[in-house]
């Protein structure tokens, strides 16, 4: 059965339907290897609604054991071009339905692909800093996981940031 999705209608910047979310696990839902209070039960809530994956390197090898259990696609990058092999996981998702969360270098082309091609790309700050090319590869910058995934679940908040 299909999920719902998410639509946010955002004047002068259009009409978002997500259907996906695409995330970094290391520094955007998790801090120091392990999941931000309280993100677990939104990822929850929100894998009622859309598909949900998780790219990541994996920096302190906990994704797997944090992450279990949730109903999500969960993948640990392998060799080297980390960037390149999160925007061919992202370029072979209907981008145009995204909303992809990350904080790092090796994040900026996933979130770039979104956003070129009209999906949400959110760069997200949870204590462990955010690239700055991930930043200008987003359409908005959130501080804590939190935060950014309530975005999706309070989608008035976006309308309020985005609009023009």
């Amino acid at each position: 059965m299909a999920k719902p999705g998410i639509t946010i209608d955002i004047p002068g910047f259009g009409k978002v339907q997500i259907n996906s979310i695409l995330s970094d696990y290391t520094g955007t839902l998790a801090f120091s290897g392990k999941l931000v209070a309280g993100v677990k039960d939104r990822l929850l809530r929100l894998a009622e609604l859309v598909d949900i994956h998780v790219v990541t390197a994996d920096s302190f090898g906990t994704a797997e054991s944090e992450l279990k259990g949730l109903p999500i696609v969960c993948r640990r990058l392998k060799g080297e071009g980390e960037d390149e092999q999160k925007r061919r996981y992202a370029l072979n998702l209907n981008r145009r339905y995204v909303a992809s969360f990350g904080n790092g270098n090796n994040d900026r082309l996933h979130l770039q692909a979104v956003k070129e091609a009209g999906g949400l790309a959110i760069a997200v700050e949870n204590g462990e800093g955010c690239a700055l090319e991930a930043i200008l590869n987003a359409n908005l910058f959130v501080i804590g996981a939190v935060n950014a995934l309530d975005l999706l679940l309070e989608p008035t908040r976006l309308r309020a940031t985005l609009r023009f």
